[in-house]
């Protein structure tokens, strides 16, 4: 068992002849926020996948804490929200009780989460016809009334404007300060500076550069890191 952090080794998926994701020996802090950055078709999507469970490698290992191993553990927010023909209420109370929470128990905890995320007045709306943020939101409060350890976030932020990336962003910082384990994927580097400890930079599928943020945000980066920053292409 990984007692320093989370242990990648040998990660390898390949799509027919091709090379999707070629990740050898990394660990990932274990507590820290850690945000992977990267242009599109970096792999940083597919990377996420793999650490949740959700896509399988052909070869390698994911090892984690004790305390992140669980299913009930972990939770995920994808960048499109995927929301149940239900009430907003009812989308949180849904996935409590799937998990053996009581209704009145869940009931009462989703409506302090809704009122958190500042959505108590829409309750009882229908879910889809939440404005895009609204969902985005909705879909964060629904993961973490699970009280996971472990939050995996892909670009949550990626179609909304500033004003909804202000309050995703005040979700995800809230649930940083309770002690929530946060790994996010991003192509904004201004983003993964507000909200990252452990920033890793991807391309063509592979780590090129893992730096805690003042590292990397610094003059002493890598030119890899310079080169991304400045939105020049990687080569």
């Amino acid at each position: 068992m990984s007692k320093i952090g989370i242990e990648i080794k040998d990660l390898r998926l390949s799509f027919a002849s091709t090379v999707a994701l070629s990740i050898s020996n990394i660990i990932l802090d274990a507590i820290n926020p850690t945000i992977i950055l990267g242009s599109n078709g970096a792999g940083k999507s597919l990377f996420l996948r793999l650490l949740h469970g959700l896509s399988k490698p052909d070869r390698g290992s994911i090892e984690f804490p004790e305390v992140y191993r669980s299913n009930y553990s972990q939770a995920m927010v994808f960048q499109r929200p995927v929301l149940l023909r239900r009430s907003a209420l009812a989308n949180v109370t849904f996935a409590m009780q799937a998990r053996g929470i009581s209704k009145v128990h869940a009931v009462r905890c989703a409506k302090i989460w809704m009122e958190r995320a500042e959505l108590g007045h829409l309750e009882g709306s229908p879910a889809r016809r939440l404005s895009g943020g609204e969902q985005q939101r909705l879909s964060l409060v629904r993961a973490l009334a699970l009280e996971p350890k472990i939050l995996f976030l892909d670009e949550p932020c990626a179609h909304l404007d500033p004003s909804a990336t202000v309050k995703v962003e005040a979700l995800v910082e809230n649930a940083i300060h309770a002690g929530v384990k946060i790994i996010m994927v991003t192509h904004d580097a201004a983003q993964a500076k507000r909200l990252g400890e452990e920033i890793i930079l991807m391309h063509k599928g592979e780590i090129i550069e893992q730096q805690n943020k003042t590292k990397f945000f610094s003059n002493d980066s890598s030119a890899a890191v310079r080169q991304f920053l400045a939105g020049t292409p990687l080569v």
